[in-house]
């Protein structure tokens, strides 16, 4: 699901981000307007490329969002997994994505400093004619802080109390949605394309808090229905990852209201192409999950906006090229931002309104309240590209609120295995200073891998930190040289029985350094990492 980061044995779809149908919306004032709040007033769109003014930063806003692993904004209730892009660093966009459309609302520096949103993008091509008129079948939700435990997503007890969730028996619930979703699997291109036609037909006021190009965005719909779907019954695994999903919306301007009309489409998607096993129980089912998983992240969102802002300004103080596709940026938000040491964000650019990717903080909480991140440009990536080859000091981005379990345990002395891969090596470091900070002498034993040495840009640091900390060892693996994957490297050491591990980089290695841990017998609950949709997946 959108990449929040979870233990091993859960790895929700982000990059990252992102969840269930996940609404995306984005401020709706007028152009150059503000947007009143109970917290203050902020800016209700981007301001294009500026610098901070004095005594005169907006305050918070109680704005909403939608989706993301690669956050591009997604439907109300939208799982978005923003291009499977770890927190730590954006993965090359999909073929689709690789030929760029004209750059949609251009920011133009020099000339002005707030800009008038386009029109909205015009509807998507070969809309189906036959369109059915839309009837309410999903629950209208409401705006309502939880006052006790999360919203429970097994629609039925356990039948096994004894079994954890993964061992249960699937409920009914759970049998039937997974047979719709292995109905609709050999046609899932014309199923989204489908639900997108009769959201922007039955809905055309929701089209604009969705990009302009939306290639990127149809595919992720049902990849996380997918993993929503194999996981209903998995409440630990499900209720923080869309508690994380529906927080994280709120800085696309979704609401409580925009939920039951991505519900109602997704299942008038659902009942033309699972026609074959479709039935009233069927669809009872569906609406039972929908309407519970987007409880889930609208309670969470309505308890967040009590205590928290949608999205954060932050002017760009610093720009540090390291090779010529990585970048070390630094950023002073407008207001406090508070996060842990192993979180990740979601960052959007002015260059690409309402595209989000999430990054992991490379340093844990500094006095100084700035926030760095390694940014990797990639083929085709357009937050990536812009952040490293166009940003400067005194540009304006946005951020989401911090999300992400990869964190340390401090109340164990446990020792740190932690596994950085190219950028990943992020929020390794952050996690080095994190245990540094608390003034425990606990083991930390770090594995830098990276394909070249070049990719090794950040390796100073991590010498000048072992050198600073004795209980810190940092080893560097080349594939190039050592012709040996950086999770089997880590065979060659240990034991690391008693370790808790962490894990960063891309998917792939992901999925690989999780499979070599468990079979060194470090068990699944001690294993976190930044990609969560994968795993999941592969469980």
């Amino acid at each position: 699901m959108d990449a929040p980061t979870t233990m091993s044995a859960d790895n929700g779809i982000s990059g990252g981000g992102d969840g269930w149908f996940t609404s995306r919306n984005e401020p709706t004032a007028a152009p150059g307007a503000e947007q009143q709040t109970t917290e203050g007033s902020r800016l209700a769109a981007l301001r294009p490329v500026r610098r901070l003014g004095t005594g005169n930063s907006p305050g918070p806003s109680t704005a909403t969002e939608a989706d993301p692993s690669d956050e591009a904004a997604a439907p109300p209730g939208t799982l978005t997994d923003g291009e499977a892009v770890t927190p730590a660093e954006e993965t090359a966009a999909p073929d689709d994505e690789t030929q760029l459309p004209a750059r949609p609302e251009e920011v133009l520096p020099a000339k002005r400093t707030s800009q008038t949103r386009s029109s909205a993008p015009a509807q998507p091509a070969n809309m189906p004619d036959d369109i059915p008129a839309a009837g309410l079948r999903v629950p209208v939700q409401r705006s309502s802080p939880p006052h006790g435990a999360a919203t429970p997503l097994g629609t039925d007890p356990p039948q096994f109390p004894g079994l954890s969730p993964r061992d249960q028996p699937p409920s009914p619930d759970a049998v039937r949605i997974r047979r719709t979703m292995a109905e609709v699997a050999p046609v899932a291109e014309k199923v989204t394309s489908y639900f997108y036609a009769l959201l922007f037909v039955r809905h055309p006021d929701l089209r604009p808090l969705f990009p302009a190009a939306m290639d990127a965005q149809r595919d992720r719909l049902l990849r996380a229905l997918l993993t929503a779907a194999e996981h209903i019954d998995n409440t630990p695994v499900l209720v923080d990852y869309l508690q994380n999903l529906g927080r994280g919306h709120r800085k696309y301007g979704t609401r409580a209201e925009h939920y039951p009309a991505v519900g109602e489409c997704l299942i008038g998607a659902l009942t033309k192409y699972a026609s074959g096993i479709w039935d009233t129980e069927t669809e009872a089912a569906w609406v039972r999950a929908y309407t519970t998983i987007s409880q889930v992240m609208i309670d969470a969102a309505a308890a967040d906006e009590l205590r928290a802002p949608a999205w954060w300004y932050a002017e760009v103080v610093s720009h540090d090229l390291r090779t010529p596709d990585v970048a070390v940026v630094t950023v002073r938000p407008d207001q406090p931002y508070p996060f842990l040491a192993g979180q990740y964000t979601s960052l959007e650019t002015p260059w690409w309104p309402r595209i989000w990717r999430h990054y992991s903080f490379a340093s844990a909480p500094r006095s100084d309240g700035l926030l760095s991140f390694h940014v990797k440009a990639v083929p085709a990536g357009w937050v990536s590209n812009a952040l490293v080859h166009r940003a400067h000091p005194g540009d304006i981005i946005r951020l989401g609120p911090p999300t992400g379990s990869m964190t340390v345990d401090h109340t164990t002395d446990s020792g740190l295995l932690c596994l950085g891969g190219g950028t990943g090596i992020a929020p390794i470091k952050a996690l080095v200073e994190d245990v540094a900070e608390h003034g425990s002498r606990r083991s930390v034993e770090v594995f830098y891998g990276a394909r070249t040495d070049n990719d090794l840009y950040d390796i100073d640091t991590m010498l000048r930190l072992q050198q600073s900390h004795p209980w810190l060892s940092v080893r560097a693996f080349v594939d190039q040289q050592a012709h040996l994957q950086l999770p089997d490297a880590v065979r060659e050491y240990g034991p690391w029985h008693e370790y808790d591990a962490y894990l960063s980089g891309p998917p792939g290695m992901i999925r690989c350094g999780v499979d070599t841990l468990r079979s060194i017998g470090i068990p699944s609950e001690r294993i976190r990492h930044d990609s969560v949709e994968e795993i999941v997946l592969a469980q």
